[in-house]
C-alpha cells in the first residue's frame, strides 16, 4: 500500500512539473510578436516640481528583459551610488540611493536598448521624463538627428561649458540622451548654459568615447541656451570612425633569397608603399641598403612586400628600418624596425598578373577619363616594362595613352583622349619584359580586351539651390544610396544652378555641406583638441534617376530640414 501511494505521488510530482514547464512555452501556431514595447505609466509624471520623493516608478506595456533596463536609463545630472529595481510584473520601482539635491532639474531617459522578454523587440523611441526638486522645471532642449545607416542607439553626450576642460575620453558627460530607431534625439531639462554635444556609437555604455571601439560625431556648433531662448533645434549628426594609432613594424621575413614579406599592425596608405621608406641594415657592418622594389602584391591588408638583390646570409644579423610610415588616416610612425628572418632560397616564380580592373572582357567601360589597373603578384623593372604596352583599337589603329606605376608591381593607364562609344580595344603586354628581381619572367603576351559603353544609357540631374552662402563655399554632393555608393560633387558657383552629368541610373541622396577649410571634402571635425564639424544639409527626397532621362528643376536648400528623410533613405550618406 505505501508503495503504491508512493509510486502515485511520485507521477503526481512529475506531471506538476511538466505542466509548470509546457507553461513557460510560447502558444504554438501564432505570429511572432514583433509589437516594441513602451511605458505606459511613469512616476513622478513629467513636469512635476518640488518632488520631494525617493523613488520612480514605470509600467510597461510587457514583460521587459530587466538587465537591458539598467543599461537603457540614463539620469541627468548623474545620480551617484547604485539604483535599487524592485519588479512586480510589467511595473518597477527604483528607489534612488540617496536624497536628489536640491532645486535641480533631472532628466531621465530609458534609450532604445530597452527590450521585452519573449522577443527582444527593441523600443521604437526613447522615453523622456524630467522634474524638479525645485519649484521650477529648467526648459533648456536640444534636438536633432544622427544620420547613419544604423542611427538607432547612439547616445548624445551634452558637457556644460565652464572652466574644465572637455574631453568625452576621460569625462563623463553632463547629460545623457538616446537615439530612436529614426536617428532622432531630444536633450531635456537643461539648464541655461553653453553646452558642447557630441554622438557616440557607445559600445560598452560606460559614457566615456573609446576611439578603438566607438564611432563619434561632433556638432557643428556649441550651443548656447539662456533663460529665453530655451530651444535649440536640428543640431544634427554624421558618425565618423576616428582612429590615432600610429602603424607599427610587426615582423619581416624572407620568403625567398629575394623577398621580405613585411607585416604592419593597420593597413598602410598605398602611396607609402615605396622604397624611399625602408632600409635594410646589416648589424655587423652597420652597412645600409635600400630595396630594390616595394609593392602591395596578393598579400593580406597589413602586409607588403619588398624586394632586395643582396645575398644576406642566415648567420647575418639583418634588421629592417621603416621611416615614416602612414596608415590610411594619415596616422605616421617613424624610425621603427625588426629583425629579419633570413631566407637562402632561390626564386623561380615567374611574375603574373593577379587582377585588373575592370576585368578582363568588360563591356562596361566608360569611353570617358577610363582607367584601366593592372595588378601583378611580383615586382618588375618598370622602365623595361613601360615600353612594351600596346593599346589599339579592333582596327589596329593606336590609341595614344600614358602609365601611372602605382607601385613595383601594378600600374594604370588612362588614354589620353576619349575613346571611341560602343567599341572594343585591345592592350597587349610583353610579358617577356616584365622581369623579376631573379630574371624570372614569361615568355608570352598578355592580352586585355574590352568594350566600351554605348553612352547612351546615362542619366542626370539638374537644378537650383536656395538659401545658399557662396562665401563659405557651398558644395552639392550626389551620392548613391546602394552598396557601391558611387558619388559626384559640385563645388556651386554664385549662378545658384547644378547639373550632375553622365551619372549612371540608380537611387541618389542630395546633400550639401560649407567647405569652410577648402579641404574639397566634408570635414568631420576633431574630438580633442575640439574641432566641430563643417555645416552638413539634407533632403527629405530620394531621387529615382532612370536611364536616358534627366531630372530638372530640382530645387535644394541650405537650410536645415524639419521633416527628416527616414533611416532607409540616408544609407548613402556619410557615416554609413
Amino acid at each position: 500500500m505505501y508503495k503504491t501511494i508512493k509510486k502515485y505521488l511520485i507521477i503526481f510530482s512529475q506531471l506538476i512539473l511538466l505542466a509548470g514547464c509546457a507553461n513557460q512555452l510560447p502558444p504554438g501556431g501564432g505570429p511572432v510578436d514583433t509589437v516594441p514595447p513602451k511605458i505606459i505609466e511613469g512616476y513622478p509624471q513629467t513636469g512635476t516640481t518640488n518632488f520631494s520623493g525617493d523613488y520612480m516608478k514605470f509600467k510597461f506595456s510587457k514583460y521587459i528583459d530587466k538587465q537591458t533596463l539598467k543599461t537603457a536609463m540614463f539620469i541627468s545630472p548623474a545620480i551617484e551610488g547604485e539604483l535599487d529595481y524592485d519588479w512586480t510584473g510589467t511595473s518597477v520601482k527604483i528607489k534612488f540611493p540617496h536624497k536628489l539635491k536640491k532645486d535641480i532639474t533631472y532628466s531621465v531617459t530609458i534609450g532604445t536598448d530597452l527590450v521585452d522578454y519573449n522577443n527582444h523587440n527593441r523600443m521604437s523611441q526613447a522615453y523622456n521624463l524630467t522634474f524638479a526638486t525645485g519649484n521650477k522645471i529648467d526648459k533648456g532642449e536640444i534636438t536633432g538627428k544622427v544620420f547613419d545607416g544604423k542611427p538607432d542607439g547612439v547616445l548624445i553626450y551634452a558637457y556644460m561649458i565652464g572652466d574644465s576642460v572637455i574631453n568625452p575620453m576621460v569625462k563623463k558627460p553632463d547629460y545623457i540622451s538616446q537615439t530612436g530607431a529614426g536617428g532622432t534625439y531630444k536633450l531635456l531639462g537643461l539648464s541655461p548654459a553653453l553646452y558642447r554635444v557630441y554622438a557616440v556609437r557607445d559600445q560598452s555604455h560606460e559614457l566615456l568615447y573609446q576611439p578603438e571601439q566607438d564611432d563619434i560625431g561632433m556638432a557643428e556648433t556649441d550651443v548656447k541656451l539662456t533663460e529665453t531662448d530655451t530651444l535649440y533645434p536640428n543640431l544634427n549628426f554624421f558618425l565618423t570612425k576616428v582612429d590615432t594609432v600610429k602603424p607599427r613594424l610587426v615582423s619581416a621575413i624572407m620568403t625567398d633569397k629575394y623577398h621580405v614579406l613585411v607585416n604592419f599592425s593597420k593597413e598602410l596608405d598605398s602611396s607609402f608603399i615605396r622604397t624611399d621608406n625602408y632600409l635594410f641594415m646589416d648589424s655587423t657592418t652597420k652597412a645600409t641598403v635600400k630595396p630594390v622594389y616595394a609593392f602591395k602584391g596578393n598579400t593580406k591588408p597589413t602586409e607588403i612586400v619588398l624586394v632586395t638583390k643582396n645575398n644576406f646570409s642566415a648567420k647575418d644579423e639583418v634588421f629592417l628600418i621603416a621611416d615614416s610610415i602612414k596608415d590610411k588616416l594619415g596616422n605616421v610612425y617613424t624610425k621603427d624596425f625588426a629583425q629579419i628572418t633570413i631566407s637562402e632560397k632561390n626564386d623561380t616564380t615567374k611574375p603574373g598578373i593577379i587582377s585588373t580592373s575592370p576585368a578582363k572582357g568588360s563591356s562596361s567601360v566608360d569611353y570617358t577619363g577610363a582607367n584601366l589597373l593592372f595588378y601583378f603578384n611580383d615586382a618588375f623593372d618598370t622602365s623595361e616594362a613601360k615600353n612594351k604596352i600596346t593599346f589599339s583599337d579592333t582596327s589596329k589603329k593606336m590609341v595614344p595613352y600614358n602609365v601611372f606605376f602605382i607601385d613595383n608591381a601594378s600600374f594604370k593607364i588612362t588614354p589620353v583622349h576619349s575613346l571611341e562609344a560602343n567599341t572594343d580595344y585591345l592592350i597587349k603586354l610583353d610579358l617577356n619584359a616584365f622581369k623579376d628581381a631573379a630574371g624570372n619572367a614569361y615568355d608570352s603576351v598578355y592580352q586585355y580586351k574590352f568594350t566600351t559603353i554605348n553612352g547612351l544609357d546615362f542619366t542626370g540631374v539638374s537644378g537650383i539651390v536656395d538659401s545658399v552662402d557662396f562665401s563659405k563655399n557651398p558644395v552639392l554632393v550626389l551620392q548613391g544610396t546602394d552598396e557601391a555608393k558611387s558619388s559626384y560633387q559640385l563645388e556651386l558657383n554664385g549662378s545658384g544652378k547644378f547639373s550632375f552629368d553622365r551619372v549612371p541610373a540608380g537611387k541618389y541622396n542630395l546633400w550639401g555641406y560649407y567647405d569652410t577649410d577648402s579641404s574639397k571634402t566634408y570635414s568631420y571635425g576633431k574630438v580633442f583638441p575640439y574641432k566641430p564639424s563643417e555645416q552638413f544639409f539634407t533632403s527629405t527626397e530620394i531621387l529615382n534617376l532612370r536611364p536616358r532621362w534627366t531630372v530638372t528643376n530640382v530645387r535644394f536648400v541650405f537650410k536645415k530640414q524639419t521633416n527628416f528623410p527616414s533611416a532607409e533613405d540616408v544609407h548613402g550618406l556619410p557615416g554609413r
